[in-house]
């Protein structure tokens, strides 16, 4: 395969633009990466799919999925279509034998999302859920404090999601506060991401106990029907405990996510308002030198490197995106899995059930094993 040829599905949305300029992108800062090519932008809605010929020259602007995944010439189909459709889409491209990368969360439960994983790992294709979060360098960073016993034996996770979307209670509504397109609310949206850099931090999760919130019942246009906050406690195969909320009605706070990660030797703390900073305290620093120390991810790290020369420039959400179409790339080439795959979406999906489960049983629930 010489140039991999994709078709982004939802394109005039959000993410459907970063994602198309994911794939335009990449090339300029991983020179060596294989080559790929948007040859299809899907929009169902003819006013909004005006001005896609611009992102994408050359690439055909349709209105049906169905087309694309039929499509011999497509090698790879991009969804990012509302959280409700990327089951039947996904599973209808896996079908076709494509190879699929499909924003979170990968389904609207674990039992599709598991349909979808080995339904991927039996055609032997890439799959891909569009998690970027743990793609910022700051985390792998993290990682390697971690894993290489600086902080000891981890005892405590906390971390947070906070947007204020619907924090206004006039706040219109829409497709996302629909228990029908969007059954899991603020978990499956935003608390997920926390679920896929939380896991590749401290471990698989274990149990968990959850709240749901519903905040403001009825907005203009319509009733809320799933979570606008979630609060949880769990539990990790390691013994380590967690303390974690979830909020998409937290006022003044436009984008808030938060970690802190406490072990027995030291502990690290990370705040996306310095979005490439990391905070470490250890113990090994002698009495009254102890505190925590910033550390800025910069050109040390060949990801970080291959964007920018120098710490403090802020590689952000858009570069994460970057990356992850890079890898994406990669793996298609070489044919070895990208991670986060379709199996790790299943899990985070089966923390997310666990969550609506808890909140509805008032009750501790296991997360059931690979």
């Amino acid at each position: 395969m010489t140039e991999i040829k994709v078709a982004v599905l939802g394109a005039s949305g959000w993410m459907g633009k970063v994602h198309t300029m994911a794939w335009a992108t990449y090339p300029h800062f991983f020179a060596d990466a294989p080559r790929a090519r948007v040859v299809a932008l899907v929009e169902a809605n003819p006013a909004a799919a005006a001005d896609l010929a611009a992102r994408a020259p050359g690439a055909r602007i349709l209105q049906d999925w169905q087309s694309v995944v039929a499509d011999p010439e497509i090698d790879l189909i991009d969804i990012c279509l509302p959280d409700h459709l990327h089951y039947p889409v996904a599973k209808a491209a896996l079908e076709a034998g494509k190879h699929v990368y499909c924003e979170k969360p990968l389904a609207d439960t674990a039992a599709e999302a598991r349909e979808l994983a080995d339904l991927a790992r039996a055609k032997g294709v890439i799959s891909r859920v569009g998690h970027a979060f743990p793609r910022n360098p700051v985390h792998d960073l993290a990682r390697e404090i971690i894993q290489s016993g600086e902080i000891g034996e981890i005892r405590l996770f906390k971390a947070c999601q906070h947007i204020d979307v619907f924090g206004d209670p006039l706040a219109p509504f829409m497709w996302r506060a629909d228990g029908k397109l969007a059954p899991t609310g603020i978990i499956g949206d935003t608390g997920s991401h926390v679920f896929s850099f939380m896991e590749f931090l401290v471990g698989r999760v274990s149990s968990l106990i959850a709240e749901n919130l519903i905040l403001t019942r009825s907005r203009p246009g319509g009733e809320v029907t799933n979570p606008d906050a979630t609060n949880l406690l769990c539990r990790f195969e390691n013994g380590a405990s967690g303390i974690i909320d979830f909020s998409r009605v937290a006022t003044g706070r436009k984008f808030r996510q938060t970690y802190e990660i406490y072990g027995t030797k030291g502990s690290l703390a990370y705040d996306y308002d310095q979005v490439n900073r990391l905070q470490f305290y250890t113990n090994d620093d002698r009495e009254g030198r102890r505190g925590y120390r910033a550390i800025d991810v910069g050109p040390e790290n060949p990801t970080y490197r291959a964007f920018l020369p120098l710490p403090n420039f802020a590689l952000g959400y858009n570069e994460t995106k970057i990356i992850e179409a890079c890898e994406v790339a990669r793996s298609i080439a070489t044919g070895r899995p990208s991670w986060p795959d379709f199996d790790t979406g299943h899990h985070i999906c089966q923390i997310v059930d666990a969550c609506m489960t808890s909140a509805a049983t008032r009750a501790w629930v296991d997360i059931p094993g690979a």
